[in-house]
């Protein structure tokens, strides 16, 4: 789930974008290179909305599991020495 799955070899594709005229300045000034920003800032960001995105779908296992642990206890719990 910590992973982003996407095809590194992929080719690049062209995107317009509207960036605040000072801040991109600064930044030509700062060497950055913003295509490599964007795609490392993209990867967390994707990365963040499909860990949301999973556990917004599994919530109800998620629960129902932990309801159940509560109630029943893990399988394990007569076999620990802790």
């Amino acid at each position: 789930m910590n992973a982003v799955e996407f095809h590194s070899t992929a080719a690049k594709k062209s995107a317009n974008l509207s960036i605040n005229a000072d801040l991109l300045q600064q930044a030509k000034q700062l060497n950055i290179n913003l295509s490599q920003t964007l795609e490392l800032q993209l990867i967390a960001l994707v990365r963040q909305a499909k860990q949301s995105q999973w556990l917004t779908d599994n919530r109800a296992a998620l629960d129902e599991y932990n309801r159940r642990i509560e109630s029943d206890g893990a399988f394990s719990d007569g076999l620990r020495r802790f």
